[in-house]
């Protein structure tokens, strides 16, 4: 069975048919990359929290509670 989406390779090359992305589009990418690469580094340059609650802020995720217990008190 041949079909368009037989090689799902993300690493592959674009396919004959497939437009390469504009200029713009490109330094986009590149752009976001190097945000992403930053971020990477700004994290692990700052120090480890200690004693803290450990998980995701619960402030932008919304998870006030561990075990059953609201924390944020």
């Amino acid at each position: 069975m041949t079909g368009k989406n037989e090689n799902l390779d993300p690493n592959s090359p674009a396919a004959p048919d497939e437009k390469a992305p504009s200029p713009a589009a490109q330094r986009a990418l590149a752009e976001a990359q190097a945000r992403r690469d930053q971020a990477k580094t700004d994290a692990a340059s700052l120090p480890k929290e200690e004693g803290g609650r450990g998980g995701h802020d619960p402030a932008r995720y919304g998870d006030w509670e561990i075990n059953g217990r609201a924390i944020d008190f």
